[in-house]
């Protein structure tokens, strides 16, 4: 059987280091698991090319810019893939249909889980992207309270509070010049670029929450070397990577559970070779 990860640009990703580990934990030599540097434009293509009726592909993982492009070319997809309007996980069944889901709300929930964190009255999103979506539906599972995202101008704002109307949760959007009141909440989950938070590590107060921050690489970040040096709880991009990819691993394989403690030495190792 085989799956892989498609994206672009895909040569940094990580999902295969995990899902491999997992193939050698579960003793899957016959499983296989590529990276494949597809964009927008060649994406339906190569889903045409793929030998899904031979019952050889189990399944794909999406990384960006694929995660909402691919929803019109599947079959069937979940409601909570949907919800977000992201799909990074296709399943392909025997009888050639596609079918896709998202591994990322679920794999937030279990990450802050394993962390403690599994309900709050209030919390934070810092941006409004792809995964900022998926924040909100993981929070919708978790915050009893309203939820404050800080974005990057009106049209952000909008589509962050109609997502939040969607998802049955409050949420407010205020601008991102006032992002350091996010570290009051309980729980702040930063979806920003690679340095975007950078200027707001020395206005971490003392004893803050808890800070899920979804990058991996460079790591740790400054907010999340400032936030744990406070003494708050800090989740990484890795424990998001390896907890989605745990939940795809089962569903390609058909096995569960999958080898968590496996992968995620794994994960670590690569980052620390790279």
């Amino acid at each position: 059987m085989r799956a892989a990860v498609l994206g672009s640009p895909i040569a940094h990703s990580l999902s295969p280091v995990l899902h491999r580990a997992a193939y050698r934990a579960l003793g899957l030599a016959g499983h296989r698991y590529d990276r494949f540097e597809v964009d927008e434009a060649g994406l339906p293509g190569f889903l045409a090319d793929l030998d899904v009726a031979g019952g050889h592909w189990s399944g794909l993982s999406l990384t960006m810019p694929l995660k909402r492009a691919v929803i019109p070319l599947l079959d069937e997809v979940s409601p909570r893939a949907l919800a977000v309007d992201a799909v990074n996980t296709v399943l392909f069944h025997r009888d050639g249909r596609r079918t896709g889901d998202n591994t990322d709300v679920p794999g937030l929930v279990a990450a802050l889980a394993e962390r403690g964190v599994t309900e709050v009255e209030s919390a934070a999103v810092l941006g409004a992207g792809a995964t900022a979506s998926s924040a909100l539906a993981a929070l919708a599972e978790v915050c009893t309270g309203a939820v404050t995202a800080y974005v990057r101008g009106p049209e952000r704002a909008a589509q962050m509070a109609a997502l939040g109307e969607r998802l049955g949760i409050e949420v407010t959007a205020v601008p991102w010049e006032r992002a350091a009141e996010a570290f009051a909440t309980p729980l702040v989950i930063s979806t920003t670029p690679v340095g975007a938070t950078d200027a707001l590590a020395g206005l971490v107060p003392d004893a803050p929450g808890a800070l899920f921050d979804v990058l991996y690489h460079p790591w740790p970040t400054e907010l999340a070397a400032a936030w744990s040096a406070r003494g708050g709880v800090v989740l990484g991009g890795l424990d998001l990577l390896v907890h989605q990819a745990v939940l795809q691993c089962e569903m390609f394989t058909g096995i569960g559970p999958a080898p968590l403690a496996a992968m995620r030495a794994a994960g670590e190792a690569a980052l620390a070779v790279g």
